[in-house]
């Protein structure tokens, strides 16, 4: 066995990583960068309600359902290949989205667009698994892909602003062009290509069956959190959930499957997984009432909610890195994890505190608490996820990473959304004698109560507005207090499935998964052997 020590990166890696960052950054911030732009493209298009939403939801969607099949083809064509089509692609439909002259071409350019972010997201990740050899090396690259990850999204609604007020709509898509251009003509220069599967061919059928799983699922789910029609949400995620089922038997048994299903039978895999859907959950699904708190009860603008909404994300940058830092030095990775949750919990937990009349810092100590918690779960579980994967696999490991974490979001949001709407509801104590309409339209959402208090005069108003932002406070804390619970179980399962340690050369280690030849990049150094040094030689961290 080769025991000699991987090589570590240089300048040229570390600059790739960088490069590798601006696809990220666009990629995540085209997910919130919508939130400004919508009265100005109602003003200009004149979408139909309906239309607006899908001009929302339709690239998170369309960027959920190809995450497993756009990671699962880059192991095949090599992912430096798949990034560069990738963002080639997506600099192209931005360029279309920021002129499309109907609702109806915006729609299919988002859709476009959610194609392209499918194949840069599993990409970069996979690539910074074949970059950095060195153990500690790698997982400080991770740590910083995640923070980058979380900043991004943050950062989508604080770029949107800052355009729209000086130009004009198109101008929060125009934006990607110049990077994708700078990425295109970096990306060979600075990342080498990945290993790749070489036998067999690609599941296409197996393809199409994962984004008729996804899609229903994910589209159920968040039908659910908006309180669509439930019949139909539901009718949704079951026939996504039958869609997974035959999905999941096509890669049992075929001979060449998109993912490798072993994988999962290994504890620090499949539990890892699952911790990344648990923190996404908290992460996403308490967000929207963090930004209600800002805009409706606390009255700023949304420009101004969204510069506060950033600030936890800059105090907590370093967070990742550090926590990758301490388990290399020997603090047990499950233990760290659990950790990550007990902070978010207390986080959740302190969010009690917080009141109509709270101080502004409370909410950012808060927020930044249960925010440090989870970033510390998400960098360390995605190292764990990428660390049970053959390299060759990197992608598809990659992409359900990324696929948890979608369906994590959809879930808090869906989950938490809905307790706190009920705890709203229950608690919203009404001013008698108000209309009918003007009843129903304030219980329905506090958004709903500060268009009704503003169209009634003088005293009657006001009421209808303090009832309404004293109930939202209960619904919040309703929500903190399930978060908090959500975040102190997922502590217990990070302790029991993280428990067994991986051994070195993970792959190996696991003797019900075959092995696939790969091919890797001629460039890559190789042991005696003639074995990539990133196929053959990590040490795998113990959980």
């Amino acid at each position: 066995m080769n025991e000699q020590s991987p090589p570590l990166a240089g300048r040229r890696e570390w600059t790739g990583l960088a490069v590798l960052l601006l696809p990220l950054l666009l990629v995540s911030m085209d997910v919130s960068v919508l939130y400004f732009a919508v009265p100005f493209i109602s003003a200009d298009l004149a979408p139909t309600a309906t239309q607006q939403l899908w001009i929302f939801d339709i690239y998170g969607f369309v960027l959920a359902g190809l995450l497993i099949t756009m990671g699962a083809l880059g192991d095949r064509i090599g992912r430096r290949k798949l990034l560069m089509i990738g963002a080639a692609a997506f600099g192209l439909t931005s360029a279309a989205a920021a002129y499309a002259g109907s609702a109806e071409a915006l729609i299919a350019t988002r859709a476009l667009l959610g194609i392209g972010g499918a194949t840069l997201m599993p990409s970069t990740l996979a690539l910074i698994r074949n970059m950095f050899h060195d153990a500690k090396q790698r997982a400080t690259a991770i740590a910083i892909w995640t923070a980058a990850l979380t900043f991004g999204v943050a950062l989508g609604p604080i770029l949107s602003g800052f355009l729209l007020e000086h130009f004009w709509w198109g101008s929060v898509f125009l934006i990607n062009v110049p990077f994708m251009l700078l990425l295109v003509g970096l990306v060979p220069v600075l990342v080498p290509e990945s290993p790749r599967l070489t036998e067999g061919h690609f599941d296409l059928l197996g393809a199409a069956l994962s984004l008729a799983a996804v899609l229903p699922a994910i589209w159920g789910v968040k039908e659910l959190a908006a309180e669509g029609d439930g019949a139909l949400a539901g009718a949704s995620i079951v026939t996504g959930l039958a869609v997974g089922a035959v999905f999941l038997h096509r890669q049992r048994t075929s001979a060449y499957p998109m993912i490798d299903l072993a994988l999962f039978r290994r504890r620090s895999f499949s539990g890892a997984v699952a911790i990344n859907l648990l923190a996404m959950f908290g992460l996403v699904g308490f967000a929207i009432f963090a930004t209600q708190l800002l805009q409706t009860v606390w009255g700023m603008t949304p420009l101004e909610a969204a510069l506060w909404s950033l600030v936890p994300s800059l105090l907590i940058g370093g967070v990742a890195p550090l926590a990758t830092n301490l388990a290399q030095r020997g603090v047990p990775r499950s233990h760290l994890i659990a950790a990550g949750f007990g902070l978010a919990a207390t986080g959740f937990a302190l969010m009690l505190t917080v009141g109509v009349d709270t101080p502004l810092w409370t909410l950012i100590a808060c927020s930044a608490c249960y925010a440090a918690g989870l970033i510390v779960v998400m960098a360390l579980s995605t190292e764990l996820i990428l660390w049970a994967a053959p390299p060759e696999r990197a992608g598809a490991a990659s992409a359900l990473s990324e696929t948890s974490s979608e369906f994590g979001g959809a879930l808090g949001m869906a989950v938490l959304g809905s307790l706190g709407t009920a705890v709203y509801r229950a608690g919203l104590d009404l001013p008698t004698g108000l209309p009918a309409e003007a009843t129903a339209a304030a219980r329905e959402t506090l958004a709903g109560a500060a268009a009704v208090s503003a169209a009634l005069p003088g005293e009657a108003g006001t009421a209808v507005l303090t009832a309404a932002r004293a109930a939202f406070v209960d619904g919040l804390h309703a929500a903190a207090i399930g978060a908090a619970l959500i975040m102190a179980t997922a502590a217990a399962v990070a302790l029991i499935t993280l428990r067994e340690r991986t051994t070195p050369a993970a792959t190996a280690a696991d003797p019900t998964r075959p092995r696939q030849p790969c091919s890797a990049d001629p460039a890559a150094p190789a042991d005696p052997a003639g074995t990539p040094v990133a196929a053959a030689a990590d040490p795998a961290p113990q959980p």
